[in-house]
Order: structure tokens, then sequence, then C-alpha cells
């Protein structure tokens, strides 16, 4: 099976662009952040065209996310939305089990600037998201948490690490965090496999960043152990990048080999 993860910065903006990588691509799965886009707007038969069935969880210009699967695939137990917190709308989470692998889609908050209010919902939203694993799940099941973090784990994972030290998005605070989430038993995927490479999911639009090389790997798929046993490969696929008009962000494909899930196969919420 092969799941990708793409924040595509508004899926009306980039359908054609999406579409045309569905087909060339051929995940079985993908992830979809930053969809900006209300569920009934949400372009369904245009990703049914090509293949696909969409669950969706998401809101006008902003946020956002979607999972599309292709036709033939079973999708059980979606869920929508983070627990901790009935004040917050923003549509960041969704989670559903697809062949056994309870698939969890994420857009963690950017976090603007360092001693923000915007900042500390950042940290606390990745601390409601340990606290869901650890409310609803276990380490030994087969997981997948895949999107946009909006954090770079390691220094290898900036271009600019002196640059971005202590900024949003490469800050000690949100690594820990993040460290703290992978705790729980998760394994970030492309390291496992790839201890030594330097690749880049993000790169801003300004100053030429894609053409110079200068991103950040912020777009992660974490896994359980049960899970990383099965992953072959992760890829970072830069093509839609060079594009017209592209998404700053570039989709991440993970390679999983096939296989039952043992008996503590994730259930739904």
């Amino acid at each position: 099976m092969r799941i990708a993860s793409w924040n595509v910065n508004s899926i009306r903006t980039r359908l054609e662009q999406l579409t045309s990588w569905l087909v060339r691509a051929a995940p079985d799965v993908v992830c979809m952040q930053e969809t900006k886009v209300e569920d009934g707007s949400f372009p369904e038969a245009a990703l049914s065209e090509v293949g696909y069935r969409s669950v969706i969880f998401g809101q006008k210009s902003y946020n956002g996310v979607a999972i599309a699967t292709r036709f033939g695939l079973s999708v059980d137990d979606v869920k929508k939305g983070l627990d901790g917190d009935e004040q917050d709308v923003a549509r960041r989470m969704l989670a559903a089990t697809i062949e056994g692998i309870r698939v969890i889609n994420v857009y963690v908050p950017n976090g603007q600037a360092v001693g923000t209010p915007a900042f500390a919902y950042k940290l606390a939203w990745l601390e409601r998201l340990r606290s869901e694993l650890e409310a609803r799940y276990r380490p030994d099941q087969q997981i997948m948490i895949c999107g946009d973090f909006n954090v770079a784990p390691e220094a290898i994972d900036v271009a600019e690490p002196k640059k971005w030290e202590g900024q949003v998005l490469f800050h000690p605070d949100e690594r820990a965090a993040l460290g703290r989430l992978m705790e729980w038993g998760l394994v970030d995927a492309f390291r496992a496999c790839h201890p030594a490479k330097e690749a880049y999911s993000w790169w801003d639009y300004r100053m030429g960043a894609f053409r110079r090389n200068k991103g950040l790997r912020i777009d992660l798929a974490l896994v359980t152990r049960p899970l990383a046993a099965r992953c072959t490969d992760v890829s970072i696929d830069t093509r839609p990048r060079e594009l017209q008009r592209p998404s700053d962000h570039a989709p991440v494909v993970v390679e999983i080999a096939d296989g039952d899930a043992p008996p503590g196969v994730a259930p739904g919420a």
C-alpha cells in the first residue's frame, strides 16, 4: 500500500495539479491538508473521476483536511476532530481505518510567531494529540499519523538550521512537543528509511527558496513500530513544486509492504 500526505494549500486552486498527480503517482491513499473549502464545495466528483472516494472535514478559507482512497479499499471508523477542546472549531484532524491501518491526518497549527497566543495554541494542540493517543490507542497497533506538522524534527531536516534556530517551525519548544508525541511510541518513517538523507517537503514562496533548495522537512509520517516494520520506503515527490502556482509543500509517499494487521489493529474511536 502507498499512503501519501500533501498539504495542497487550497484544493480548488490546486485541483488540476492534484488529479494529475493522482493519475501519475497512483497512491492508494492521499491525506490532504489545508483544503480550505467547506464540505459541500469539496470537489468529490473530480477525485471520483480519477478513481478515488473522499472523506472530508473542511471549513471555508482556512484549515481543512481530507482523505481520498482508491475505490475498493475498506474505510471504516471515521473520526472528525481532536478531543480535548470543544471551543476549538478549526478543522485540523481526520482519522479513518483503511485496510486495517489507522490513518490519522493532521494539520498542526503553524504557530505564527514565538511568544504569541497562536504559538501557545500550537504547543497545546500537540499535547492534545498526545492525550488522544493515550486515551484511544496503543503503541502495538498499526497506526500512522501523517500530515503537515509545521515542525522540523532535527537540524538535518532544515537547509539552514542556524537561521531557523529559535524560529517558528524549528523552535526548541515545538521540537520538544513533537518529541513528547513520538515518545508515546512513534517512529519518523522517513528518517527510519533514510537516516542521513537531507530532504525537504516545504519551501517558502519567497526569495527563490525552492530553486535554491532552502527548505524544511515539516510534512511527516509518524508510525507505530509494528507499522514501521512494514514500511519499505518514504519519498518526497518534488515535481509538483516545480509547476506554475504550486502548493508550497510537496507530497510525501510512504510505501507499506502487504501483510495482515495483527489482532491489535487500531479500532476507530
